[in-house]
């Protein structure tokens, strides 16, 4: 396994990131453990989870799965803060100094851990100032209580504006950022991939495989299943993406491998780029994804991929950003 300074900061992540979204939820407890388990002797040792997933049951396996064989202090443990945690509850979401501090203690408890080593923003919240949501952080990260800060979903301009705001106030500063990245949506080479890569800034993408598009189950012409992450969007995968699919599903059978696999080892040779966060269900998905590390992008098969998924641009827009006042309200 490869490993790679996360951002300017001197820690050193596993070249692949184990999302823990589905633990305790669609992955049940018991194989949520196994796979923690089985990531950890692969040589990944960055695992990210968010506080809203499954409303704290993702952390709590998570926890639960470090807890076992003392294997804690050896990973870059992630989370996240900003969903809502209660339904009645108007304070219970957002990037305020209340809401950020609350979650961050019962995040602890619920990954039974005395630290967390990166405490993300998960949304831009345009109703609270970005001062009072740094001031917030920094607070935690003096208390020993959380080690570095980072953002997810986040403009290049809102990334600037927080380094600006940390620079002017004497704060800590946000070290890595998360966005939506995968061939058939490439709109962070624009503007944050330049950005992250003159202010020191690790990004490490989310759905790297188009939300399991590039597994290569989908099928050109023929519905999505029922019960997939995709189905209610198969209007938007029209004939250019599955002619994405079939270049990645050419470059898998001639190095003897999954689409999938390149997908995710294309992902992590961009510039910029961290580490993808992989995010299986099961453990077939996860030793599939495992394979990526093995698997090299050359420069022949980049200008192949470019050809049909030009940088830059969205042939599926994956994801649409909000900046209003009433953004992200989840």
């Amino acid at each position: 396994m490869e490993y790679r300074s996360l951002g300017r900061t001197g820690v050193k992540v596993s070249k692949l990131c184990l999302g823990c979204m589905t633990f305790g939820s669609k992955t049940d407890e018991a194989e949520s453990i196994r796979m923690v388990h089985r990531a950890l002797d692969a040589g990944i040792n960055f695992l990210d989870t968010a506080n809203v997933y499954g409303r704290g049951a993702s952390e709590e396996v998570t926890g639960k799965a470090l807890k076992q064989g003392g294997r804690r202090d050896r990973v870059v443990l992630a989370t996240k803060v900003y969903g809502r945690m209660d339904d009645t509850d108007p304070n219970a979401r957002g990037n305020s100094r209340r809401h950020i501090i609350e979650q961050c203690e019962a995040s602890l408890r619920r990954l039974q851990t005395d630290w967390i080593d990166l405490y993300q923003i998960h949304r831009p919240d345009p109703s609270v100032p970005v001062d009072e949501t740094l001031r917030a952080l920094d607070d935690l990260v003096r208390q020993g209580k959380v080690r570095y800060i980072g953002t997810s979903t986040f403009a290049a301009w809102q990334i600037v504006e927080a380094l600006w705001a940390s620079k002017e106030l004497g704060l800590n500063r946000f070290v890595c950022e998360q966005p939506p990245y995968h061939p058939l949506d490439r709109r962070i080479e624009r503007e944050l991939v330049p950005m992250a890569l003159t202010y020191g800034i690790g990004l490490i993408p989310w759905s790297p495989l188009a939300g399991g598009f590039f597994t290569g189950k989908y099928r050109r012409g023929e519905p999505f299943p029922e019960d997939s992450r995709l189905s209610g969007s198969a209007r938007h995968y029209e004939d250019a993406a599955f002619d994405v699919l079939d270049v990645f599903e050419a470059l898998a059978k001639e190095k003897e491998t999954t689409p999938s696999r390149v997908a995710l080892a294309w992902n992590a040779s961009q510039p910029g780029i961290t580490a993808p966060i992989i995010g299986p269900r099961t453990m077939e998905q996860l030793e599939d994804n495992l394979g990526a590390a093995d698997v090299e992008i050359t420069d022949a098969d980049r200008e192949r991929i470019d050809a049909v998924a030009p940088p830059g641009r969205a042939i599926v827009p994956f994801y649409e950003a909000q900046w209003g006042p009433h953004a992200h309200r989840w």
